[in-house]
């Protein structure tokens, strides 16, 4: 008796001490050698808050990009799709994504820094190929897509990527030379002109403002001069506003943005800018309900796409929004967080990524948002991880898996590993 008693007790007291030892691993940080198998495998070597909110707004996307393209195959333009196509076709490029991911973590962060300017290359020679016809894919009057079968693949997100690595490793390069405007900035300005190029030939002058603004912060995080810094932004300011000027359909978006209930504009440029607001209008405080939204139903065009968040205000309400909002500025300071720690620890290239992939995700998700909510013209931008797309899932789960084992190999050298 004393016996059957006793297993059960020293079974009890096993569990606790595995559970304590659990909870001591994990606020440690790296396992230390010699520690036992359970403990080894339940520490945080990464930003786990990270992952599970890149998660929840990867699932939230999910969600409503079923919401907001249920009803396509009822128009006409749609109706050889199932209500699901849509739904299936982001799910797969979600696995597709997170499978990539996981292979990216692997990667070193020395080795990313290696093939940097390979994959510049790469996207040069690829944002070519999207403008060669029978390679490249039109919708819409733009030319931005080559298709690979099962999926579309846009060589400007990769593009974005590639930039991003490019500059990381240019400015580390160019430490000794960086108070010097010609030997510092030049070089780094004509890449980013001939990406912007290749880009307003699709055109696609959404990318290449994204493209533009990492580039820059990677510039002045990097130690730029100052003087520098100020003397590139007014270069970039120029140049946009000649584009704008320059074309007519440009300009005619600026007017349609000042005025959308214009006449004039309300069937024309501005028709999504005003259908958003109606969007979000209808939302209120705490929304219509999920699947409530009537702007969907063939009125709110790309609302799966670049206008997601005016279908999440109407459904949603502004405590949605709000709570899309909070997520991305948590993200974007967590980020920008782990790239800091990587520069306190020396390592510059690292720093510059991971502060650089910061910028990309709070800059686009801005503008997209500033679209939604009629604080910025029109842009053919989506939200990242939320939006339908499977090359901008794909490489923005890639460049935060990137983020991810920089934050890994920080949490080594401050456990007193080597990497």
């Amino acid at each position: 008796m004393s016996t059957a008693v006793a297993a059960p007790s020293r079974l009890w007291q096993g569990l606790t001490g595995w559970w304590s030892g659990l909870r001591r691993s994990s606020s440690e940080g790296l396992p230390v050698s010699g520690a036992n198998w359970s403990t080894a495998n339940s520490v945080r070597v990464f930003d786990q808050a990270l992952v599970w909110v890149t998660v929840a707004l990867l699932a939230w996307g999910l969600v409503m990009v079923y919401s907001a393209s249920i009803a396509m195959p009822d128009n006409p333009k749609f109706a050889r799709y199932a209500h699901t196509h849509f739904l299936t076709r982001h799910l797969f490029s979600l696995v597709v994504a997170v499978v990539a991911a996981l292979i990216a973590f692997q990667i070193p962060i020395t080795t990313w820094e290696k093939m940097a300017p390979w994959l510049f290359v790469i996207s040069l020679v690829l944002l070519m190929a999207v403008l060669i016809p029978f390679i490249g894919k039109g919708v819409n009057g733009a030319r931005r897509w080559i298709s690979l079968g099962v999926m579309n693949f846009q060589p400007s997100e990769l593009a974005k990527f590639a930039m991003l690595l490019y500059a990381a490793d240019y400015m580390v390069r160019k430490m000794d030379v960086k108070e010097k405007f010609f030997k510092a900035v030049v070089p780094m300005g004509v890449a980013v002109a001939v990406v912007g190029l290749l880009l307003l030939a699709e055109p696609d002058m959404g990318a290449f403002m994204v493209i533009a603004v990492i580039a820059m912060g990677i510039l002045f995080l990097g130690g730029v001069n100052a003087r520098m810094f100020f003397v590139i932004a007014a270069i970039l300011v120029v140049a946009f506003g000649l584009m704008i000027a320059l074309s007519e359909w440009r300009r005619e978006r600026i007017f349609a943005y000042l005025n959308p209930w214009d006449e004039k504009h309300a069937l024309g440029k501005g028709y999504q800018l005003s259908h958003s607001l109606i969007a979000i209008g209808r939302g209120e405080i705490f929304g219509v309900g999920l699947g409530g939204s009537v702007e969907k139903l063939h009125w709110l065009p790309e609302a799966h796409t670049d206008f997601l968040l005016a279908v999440i205000g109407e459904e949603f309400g502004l405590i949605g929004v709000l709570s899309v909002i909070g997520l991305f500025l948590w993200m974007t300071r967590r980020i920008m967080h782990i790239g800091r720690q990587a520069i306190a620890l020396d390592r510059v290239f690292a720093g510059l990524v991971a502060q650089g992939v910061g910028i990309w995700m709070g800059f686009q998700a801005f503008i997209n948002m500033g679209v939604n909510l009629g604080a910025l013209p029109t842009k053919g931008l989506t939200l990242p991880l939320m939006s339908y797309g499977g090359s901008a899932i794909l490489i923005n789960l890639v460049a935060l898996a990137v983020v991810l084992r920089i934050d890994f190999e920080s949490r080594q050298l401050m456990h007193g590993g080597r990497l």
